[in-house]
């Protein structure tokens, strides 16, 4: 496993949580008390951010910080929202289908 951050990827993250919070760089930079000039350079991966950093670009952007870093979803609760918003207004069978494969899945996982 490679344990290196790419900061080009973080950055092109951060910028799609920006975009898709239809905030500007230079709104972002107020909220996180930073200069637009800063939050540039991170999403051009050109200056690593610290953690204190990335906990406000998280915070105002409502994602979580492993979502940026590591790119995950953001909770467990993120994730059953995304799964229940798939299902809605499906036929019956296949929320019963997916429980079913989850099911199977798990009995397969080896935890040890």
């Amino acid at each position: 496993m490679d344990n290196t951050i790419d900061y080009v990827a973080l950055g092109n993250r951060i910028r799609h949580s920006r975009e898709r919070a239809k905030l500007t760089q230079e709104q972002l930079a107020e909220v996180c008390s930073l200069s637009a000039a800063h939050i540039g350079h991170i999403e051009r991966g050109t200056r690593i951010p610290s953690i204190d950093t990335l906990f406000r670009i998280s915070t105002s952007l409502n994602v979580g910080i492993d979502y940026l870093v590591y790119d995950s979803f953001t909770s467990d609760d993120t994730l059953l929202s995304n799964i229940t918003a798939l299902l809605k207004n499906e036929d019956k069978l296949k929320p019963k289908t997916v429980v079913a494969t989850i099911r199977a899945l798990a009995d397969k996982i080896d935890i040890s």
